[in-house]
């Protein structure tokens, strides 16, 4: 008998009147708004102007949905198109299933595409947000909590996570909550990602291969831990290898990068320093008014001076 556990809702939804109001679509908009405040904060701090980083998320978030829908319904396409099954379901993301990989993918490109328009650079922006996208993770696993999915083995641990529902082949019992187990993985990869960049000055698209390869460490065992179908490659769960893989790849660009593009941007958004200039009457800066004064000054003294 089990003395303490977290519970499971017992429903995902709720309604506002004729409203639906899902927890998983809840925990992901509460996850990008979250990043996008952090990724603000971060940019203005990097010299960017105000707004830019919600500039260009309304170009990755799309993106992103549309890219972790499709790596889920392409790993996992047996849910949808097999015998039995209505491939309508593929497009009822409110109902869970998401890949972070295909997510990560196809919304680095819509922030290509933002910051193409806006003439900035995509490393210095991806470095800006890499940390609210930990957070965004963190409380986005929490939709999980609220479909009952995506938990790990049998266990009678005391935060062992209670699954009341039976329905897709659930058999109601404890189990890890691998959910809880990432979220707070995520949050350290976060305090990681901040600490690692004050203290070496990361730049160059280094703060986000650092978040990517930290993630990836922790998501490797997490995964293993999981019991839901997946395919398998030679015994091991088709995202433990990818978690593999892009470890790898982030860490080979953390080498290479430092070695070929030491430091930090020194310019992040073109112009955006040039906007806090006070100016006088004449259209000045305050700066040019004195260097005006200066040299006028001088003019003064030289005429004096031949008069002497």
């Amino acid at each position: 008998m089990e003395l303490a556990f977290i519970p499971s809702p017992s429903r995902g939804v709720l309604y506002l009147g004729p409203i639906p109001l899902r927890g998983y679509a809840f925990c992901i908009i509460i996850g990008v708004f979250v990043a996008v405040w952090l990724g603000n904060k971060r940019w203005i701090a990097r010299g960017g102007r105000a707004g830019t980083v919600a500039d260009i998320a309304v170009w990755a978030v799309p993106f992103g949905l549309v890219g972790g829908r499709l790596y889920h319904v392409i790993t996992d396409y047996e849910l949808y198109f097999s015998e039995g099954r209505d491939w309508v379901d593929a497009f009822k993301i409110w109902e869970g299933g998401l890949g972070i990989w295909g997510a990560i993918a196809l919304g680095a490109l819509g922030a290509w595409i933002g910051c193409r328009r806006r003439g900035i650079p995509m490393p210095a922006y991806a470095d800006a947000v890499a940390p609210g996208i930990a957070l965004a993770q963190a409380i986005g696993r929490w939709g999980n909590w609220f479909n009952q999915e995506l938990y790990g083995k049998p266990t009678d641990l005391p935060w062992a996570l209670e699954i009341t529902s039976s329905a897709d082949g659930r058999v109601p019992g404890t189990y890890h909550p691998t959910f809880l187990y990432e979220s707070l993985w995520c949050i350290g990869v976060a305090v990681l990602v901040i600490w690692a960049d004050r203290r070496f000055r990361l730049g160059h698209g280094r703060a986000f291969a650092l978040y990517v390869a930290a993630y990836c460490s922790g998501r490797g065992w997490i995964e293993y831990m999981r019991v839901d179908d997946a395919h398998h490659i030679l015994g091991v769960r088709l995202n433990v290898w990818t978690a593999i893989l892009v470890f790898l790849l982030a860490v080979t660009y953390l080498v290479l990068s430092s070695k070929k593009r030491p430091g930090r941007e020194e310019v992040v958004e073109p112009g955006a320093s040039d906007g806090g200039a006070a100016t006088d009457d004449e259209g000045k800066t305050d700066a040019e008014g004195k260097d005006g004064d200066a040299e006028d000054e001088a003019k003064n003294e030289a005429g004096s001076a031949k008069k002497t």
